[in-house]
């Protein structure tokens, strides 16, 4: 079996078991989710950059990383948005006191 099949069903798998686990998380979780969230596509970030580098690897496979470090640097900055501004109403203001 190729490879890319293999990578392939992998990408296919990972999405659905994805998909179930983020829907099953009760709201209470979610915070802590994101971080996870953010450290996985940290993981998926240096991993498509490793598989877009490479010499032996397609054009399509070149395309694919590429898009899955705009996806994955999309996901991890936005990510640390909410959080800034999730911190930052739990900061107290200045002006009240």
């Amino acid at each position: 079996m190729p490879d890319t099949l293999v990578a392939l069903y992998v990408f296919v798998l990972a999405c659905f078991i994805g998909y179930y686990v983020i829907w099953g998380v009760t709201p209470s979780l979610h915070t802590p989710l994101v971080a996870l969230t953010n450290a996985i596509s940290g993981i998926v970030i240096v991993g498509a950059l490793l598989v877009t580098g490479l010499d032996e690897v397609g054009t399509t496979a070149e395309i694919m990383g590429f898009f899955a470090v705009l996806l994955a640097s999309i996901n991890v900055f936005g990510g640390f948005l909410v959080t800034n501004r999730m911190l930052a109403m739990f900061k107290k203001d200045k002006k009240k006191q």
